[in-house]
């Protein structure tokens, strides 16, 4: 389920242009980075490079040193990232060093090795979502993963102020840092400055929006995987296949990643496309039209996608990693994170600027599937869906 293309939505794509548009009867997806595939930067298992810190996994004489894994983006994205950032502010307070690996298939990468029975140096998992979590849990028992991949988190200071509708890990391995809400955004510049989004997922269906939105794939894409799961908390588990059913003989485009669909929007392909209600901050910042990067909640609803972060079972620094989980929760340096990651922020209280609010949308009503709910059926949904409607 880790999605390296739809995580890109943290890069602003000036580009225009997307090739491969298929409709939803030949969705062309790109193919997922394998689980046992190398980081993308770097040499071997145990010498990793990353962006602006330093080479090499540390050594047992190192132990003023914590190793966050993370996907790639949040250190390297070209735009904005926080990576940079949150390093220099915790090496100015700790005396330690932050150093981050970042390989390509993200949390695979130490799914993978943990089932070869393969040790890595990582302490702690910055970016993790629900589905990820899933997976972590449903290798254990394969090969050497015995035991969870990561540790509870226990009395981490300042998790009592994350909200609780983000919480999303019964074990209370996973502490919720940021959220994003998966949302329309639309271009009221086209069709002469007359065309307007629909405001429910009823309305979408019409012949009135025909051929008017692109989507993405839920088997190759986060964003994509998010959509399909609200269309089941709309229309239920026995009614969302037939809503995609009407959704196709409408003319809607599904492409593999979140990339080439937002190219594909930028290119005025179509006057939607499914993105997140952060796009306007983007937009904003590099100056460009807000009125081509309006947002619109189906149904008064956005589905939330938190992003939470554990400490691997295998850290052998867990005081520092716990310093580290609690410096990410400060309201500061969740304000710090939101701005750069464009999120929003875990806990209530982080002091955002206003035009950050200004430009962030937030849903009425946020929807999500719990741990339980999507463990006990996201894959039967997602290959009901792949054998439906992707097979053409």
């Amino acid at each position: 389920m880790t999605d390296t293309n739809g995580r890109t939505r943290r890069q602003f794509l000036r580009v225009a242009g997307a090739a491969g548009v298929a409709g939803l009867a030949g969705c062309a997806a790109e193919p997922v980075d394998d689980a046992t595939s190398e980081p993308s930067i770097g040499t071997s298992d145990d010498e990793v490079t990353t962006s602006g810190t330093t080479t090499g996994a540390p050594t047992e004489s190192m132990a003023d040193t914590l190793v966050v894994a993370t996907y790639p983006p949040f250190v390297n994205a070209p735009s904005t990232s926080p990576g940079a950032w949150l390093k220099e502010e915790f090496e100015a307070e700790y005396d330690a060093t932050l150093v981050y690996q970042t390989p390509d298939s993200e949390l695979n990468y130490y799914i993978e090795r943990a089932v070869q029975g393969v040790d890595f140096e990582a302490d702690v998992y910055v970016g993790l979502d629900t589905g990820q979590l899933i997976d972590a849990d449903s290798k254990q028992g394969e090969g050497q993963f015995t035991g969870s991949l990561f540790a509870e988190a226990g009395d981490v200071a300042g998790s009592d102020r994350v909200k609780e509708g983000l919480r999303f890990d019964p074990q209370n391995r996973a502490v919720p840092f940021d959220t994003g809400y998966v949302s329309l955004v639309w271009n009221a510049t086209m069709d002469d400055g007359e065309f307007a989004a629909p405001e429910t997922f009823e309305e979408l269906a019409t012949g009135d929006y025909a051929s008017d939105l692109i989507a993405q794939n839920p088997t190759t894409s986060t964003t994509g995987e998010a959509f399909m799961l609200h269309t089941v908390d709309a229309f239920g588990e026995d009614g969302f296949l037939d809503y995609w059913s009407r959704l196709q003989d409408n003319g809607v485009t599904v492409l593999g990643s979140w990339s080439d669909s937002y190219s594909a929007y930028l290119n005025e392909e179509a006057p939607m496309v499914v993105s997140y209600s952060t796009d306007q901050v983007y937009a904003a910042a590099e100056g460009q039209d807000l009125q081509k990067h309006q947002i619109r909640f189906l149904n008064d609803q956005g589905y939330a996608n938190p992003e939470g972060m554990a400490r691997f079972a295998s850290s052998d620094a867990p005081r520092l990693a716990r310093r580290f989980m609690e410096f990410v929760l400060r309201p500061e340096i969740q304000a710090g994170i939101a701005q750069r990651n464009v999120a929003f922020p875990a806990i209530t209280d982080a002091p955002l600027p206003e035009d950050y609010a200004q430009y962030a949308k937030e849903p009425a009503e946020p929807v999500t599937f719990t741990y339980d709910e999507l463990e006990a059926n996201l894959s039967t949904w997602t290959d009901q869906w792949a054998r439906r409607f992707a097979g053409g």
